[in-house]
């Protein structure tokens, strides 16, 4: 055999080799994922292939999403990811994980070296989890944690992760996820300045995102976007009424602003924008009960899942969903209690589908919702809305103050369309009844902050509390527990869990009805041990919306193992509890760090 032969075998039995770790690697289903770039232009290649993102935010009926020619879903956090990730698979869809990032509205410090390194490895063990799943496409580092954008310590902090994510993880993406471009683009700028290692940027647009592409490119942007949330305009972006309550548009105008989001921002703007994820593939209270959604609660499409499916596949669902020409009442303010309203709505199906009309009559809060946080559902009154002969008539209740009357429309098809129109009550106020809870609420656990509840209520030495919601130190239950830290040895502080956040006094409806329960119990153990914490539920508020009653659980002291401690709620009115729970501490002459597991109310 000549040298010739053998090196021609010697290649040919290399090239086998490689190809069979290549099948090795298709196998285990590793995807590789890479931005590419050709003369300025950008493409997301997936497994050597052209990937456009069609996705959605959210994770509800995915072979409903896969089915209208979906192909993504985006997290904000990694709970529950590792069932998501395999079901995204079975679709065929991918997941851009969220990374969860503390803000500094709830309390987070990027001062605080300890927090944000903590931070730091809290996203790399879960990209050390999770990089080897095929339906990971990217990895989303935050999600509007940026606030004013005005704090470099938050940019060195995302780009530290984004560095170590590309050295432990090579194969995917690296974006981080801010709220527009911010005041003269200066969010985009600090991305450009302070993270070189952040690959894509994610953008959430609503009302602005007509004008996206062009502020994008006017402001230097050097690498490309994706439009990480868009939908309707925002509560915070529309017209409002005389007693400032936003005007919503019907989910069939909606569909339209979805539709030409996406048109100007993504698929005009090839080789600048990768794609989008629509806001929400779900539904949730933001406002009001259908701001967002683009799914009912029954998961009825509404017009944004036909828009969005039209513009990934240039088609639209065989059966359309039903479309709202107008709702509208003879008189919307000011109304007196007991007052008979009269509504009339106009509906009709492009597939001549009988259409069926629910009608709901609301409370209407009026708090706008911030950055996504919990919000409590409006109070309904089942037995405030009478079909007619004639039409609609719609009793108006005895509180004074904001409501919303709406109306579901359903077409039998799996369709639904929905609308609603504001009212205003000239009477004194009547508190609006909290919603009952269904038992046991879980306030916090597994890492996890349940609704209603948020930890909002920051008191005292604020600069020294620090609150780690996924610990892995020693939980009690499950992988996670929260780490709470003072680091102050003198003054005092705390936290309460607020509905809705930041609200002190009772100002604002919120809270639970407890009334079943009898008792809140929580575990908790000291790092050293001999710690002295305080322990709250309720509050002292002298507004309409104010707690109904409060208990105490004064100078725990705590030892090194875990102990349950619980505070009897027996005889104590729970009709409105707006404070779900508390700690405070006052200083002990050096840091003092706890811990805290499982926080649920209970029958028992």
């Amino acid at each position: 055999m000549t040298n010739h032969e053998c090196g021609w075998r010697g290649i040919a039995l290399l090239s086998w080799q490689l190809l069979l770790v290549i099948v090795a690697d298709v196998a285990s289903g590793q995807s590789v994922v890479q931005l590419r770039t050709d003369n300025g232009r950008f493409e997301l290649m997936r497994n050597g292939k052209p990937y456009a993102v069609h996705g959605v935010g959210g994770t509800d009926q995915l072979e409903l999403l896969a089915s209208m020619g979906g192909n993504s879903i985006r997290t904000w956090s990694t709970d529950d990811l590792p069932e998501l990730l395999d079901a995204a698979e079975r679709h065929g869809l991918t997941v851009c994980v969220g990374l969860w990032l503390g803000h500094e509205r709830h309390g987070f410090d990027y001062q605080n070296e300890a927090a944000v390194l903590k931070q730091l490895e809290h996203c790399l063990a879960a990209v050390e989890r999770f990089k080897s799943h095929p339906a990971v496409l990217m990895w989303g580092i935050g999600n509007e944690m940026e606030g004013d954008g005005r704090n470099p310590a938050v940019w060195y902090a995302v780009n530290h992760i984004a560095r170590e994510i590309k050295r432990i993880d090579p194969d995917h993406p690296t974006m981080t996820v801010i709220a527009e471009l911010g005041e003269d683009a200066n969010k985009l700028r600090a991305i450009e300045r302070y993270c070189p290692d952040v690959d894509i940027v994610g953008v959430n647009s609503y009302g602005g995102i007509a004008t996206l592409a062009e502020r994008y490119r006017t402001a230097g942007g050097t690498r490309p976007y994706i439009v990480t949330e868009h939908g309707p305009h925002g509560p915070w972006e529309v017209e409002k009424t005389e007693w400032d309550a936003p005007l919503e548009l019907s989910s069939t105008a909606k569909g339209t602003q979805y539709a030409d989001g996406y048109r100007v921002a993504v698929a005009e703007q090839a080789g600048l924008c990768l794609g989008s994820y629509a806001f929400l593939w779900g539904h949730k209270q933001e406002t009001t009960a259908t701001w967002f959604g683009m799914l009912l609660p029954d998961g009825s499409r509404l017009a944004a899942a036909d828009a969005m499916s039209r513009s990934w596949t240039g088609r639209w669902p065989e059966n359309r969903c039903p479309e709202v020409t107008s709702l509208s009442v003879d008189r919307s303010h000011p109304l007196k209690p007991d007052e008979v309203v009269h509504a009339r709505l106009t509906a009709t199906d492009p597939e001549q589908d009988a259409l069926q009309v629910q009608w709901v009559l609301r409370s209407d809060a009026g708090v706008i919702g911030v950055g996504g946080d919990a919000q409590a559902e409006e109070s309904m009154f089942a037995d405030a809305v009478r079909v007619t002969i004639d039409g609609v008539e719609v009793t108006i209740p005895e509180g004074g103050g904001g409501y919303r009357l709406f109306a579901y429309v359903r077409d039998g098809h799996g369709g639904a369309a929905v609308a609603n129109v504001p009212l205003y009550v000239d009477a004194p106020r009547k508190a609006i009844p909290a919603p009952l809870a269904k038992l046991p609420v879980l306030v916090y656990g597994d890492g996890k902050i349940t609704a209603p509840y948020v930890p909002s209520g920051y008191m005292g030495s604020t600069d020294a509390i620090l609150m780690d919601l996924e610990c892995s130190e020693r939980p009690q239950a499950g992988t996670t527990c929260m780490k709470v830290t003072y680091a102050a040895a003198d003054n005092w502080g705390g936290v309460l869990w607020q509905s809705p956040p930041q609200d002190w006094h009772g100002e604002k409806p919120g809270g639970l009805n407890l009334r079943d329960a009898a008792a809140i119990e929580f575990w908790v153990r000291g790092e050293k041990g001999g710690e002295v914490v305080n322990f709250t539920l309720g509050g002292d508020g002298d507004q309409l919306y104010r707690d109904t009653a409060k208990a105490e659980l004064k100078e725990v002291r705590l030892t090194n193992e875990w102990q349950r401690h619980r505070i009897p709620l027996a005889g104590k009115d729970l009709s409105r509890i707006k404070t779900g729970f508390g700690w405070s501490l006052a200083g002990q002459g050096a840091p003092v760090t706890f811990y805290l597991d499982e926080i649920q109310y209970v029958a028992e």
